[in-house]
Formats: C-alpha cells, structure tokens, sequence
C-alpha cells in the first residue's frame, strides 16, 4: 500500500491490490496518508494458499480492475 501511494504521489500510474481480508486496513492507511482518491484493486481472500487455477480466477478479477485504474477503459 505504501509503495503503491508513494509511487502515486511521484506521478506513476498505480494499481495497488489487495485482497478483501484487507480492504479496511487499505481505507485507513490511505486516508491517514492523504491519498483517499486512490481506489484499490481487490480480489478474493486469501493468496497464498491458492493453487494455480485459484491464482489464474484471482488474476482474471483484478484484470478489469487494473484496466480501468490505469487506462481508465
């Protein structure tokens, strides 16, 4: 999250992800930072236990997400 507002504030297109487990946390760290504009990319909870057919859906959800952040289409 920081990494992604830091990289934001320096002017580069960002699509900062996270997973639903973290969408609160993700709320309070970019308010607390000034950055309530950036909207976060989110996907199904959890990551690391997912095997590659779970990682190829939590791919195809961020995909239209990130699409529109950084592009806007």
């Amino acid at each position: 999250m920081r990494d992604g507002i830091s990289l934001e504030s320096l002017g580069v297109p960002t699509a900062i992800i996270v997973t639903t487990e973290f969408v609160n946390e993700c709320v309070t760290q970019r308010a607390a930072l000034g950055m309530e504009d950036i909207e976060p990319v989110v996907v199904d909870h959890p990551l690391s236990s997912c095997t590659d057919d779970e990682i190829a859906a939590r791919a195809v959800q961020a995909a239209g997400q990130v699409r529109r952040i950084l592009v806007g289409a």
